[in-house]
């Protein structure tokens, strides 16, 4: 037999011949290691490690450019948001010299320019300083719950004072502060009002549409009743000194 010619070594090394040069042949993977276990360099636990590492976990480029965008935008609406709201918000410093600036720039190249830096100081910004502009711009364009409240109430008074006669009596016993001649024509008109425009929508198909008299009616009960807040607050003030 062959084998038996050749040295042990020989014959081991034969045998092991292929299987050295399968090996040998083979490159060795591109990785590295994380708490004892091999990574793969472009594998997918590759990416999502070096995700974590820049802070994009679960981000594409494109939803990046999008909450970058958002967050500039966000920045110019700030430009138009009004004195006592922006005073609330706290913003850090630098943000607030940038806002003003761009308030009076004019040139489009450097506006342009400085809404860029705007966005860029946004994006330093916690997740609860951008929660609250959100919040303070949507007070700004739909008013505070404390204002909806307000108009709500004076809608129903309004309602009130032309559906009942009592009513009349109950709205000058809390605000008695109130022109009784005004209140009295403005509702006594929108009666008169009402059948009128509820006859002509009826023909039309459409929701009838109010006169004169129900809408200022309706501004006179809504300044009564700020009215009686804001004194009432300054009385409250003067009782916590």
């Amino acid at each position: 037999m062959i084998l038996a010619t050749l040295s042990p070594y020989s014959a081991v090394t034969e045998w092991l011949a292929p299987t050295f040069h399968t090996v040998m042949s083979r490159k060795p993977k591109k990785g590295y290691f994380v708490r004892g276990h091999f990574v793969a360099e472009g594998s997918e636990l590759d990416l999502q490690l070096k995700a974590e590492l820049k802070g994009t976990e679960g981000s594409t480029k494109t939803e990046l450019k999008r909450e970058m965008d958002e967050l500039q935008d966000l920045g110019a609406d700030l430009l138009t948001l009004r004195g006592d709201l922006f005073a609330r918000l706290d913003l850090p410093e630098k943000l607030q010299e940038a806002i003003a600036e761009a308030k009076r720039i004019t040139n489009f190249e450097g506006k342009r320019r400085q809404m860029q830096f705007i966005g860029k100081l946004m994006r330093k910004l916690e997740d609860e300083e951008i929660a609250a502009v959100r919040a303070a711009l949507d007070e700004q364009r739909n008013g505070s719950a404390e204002e909806k409240l307000q108009l709500h109430l004076a809608e129903q008074w309004r309602d009130r004072l032309i559906a009942h006669e009592e009513s009349l009596a109950i709205w000058l016993d809390q605000f008695p502060r109130t022109d009784i001649q005004q209140i009295r024509a403005l509702i006594r008109q929108a009666r008169k009002d009402a059948p009128a425009e509820d006859k002509a929508a009826e023909s039309q198909g459409l929701a009838p549409r109010k006169g004169r008299a129900y809408r200022e009616l309706f501004q006179l009960v809504r300044e009564q009743l700020e009215d009686a807040k804001t004194e009432a607050n300054a009385q409250s003030r003067e009782e916590d000194a």
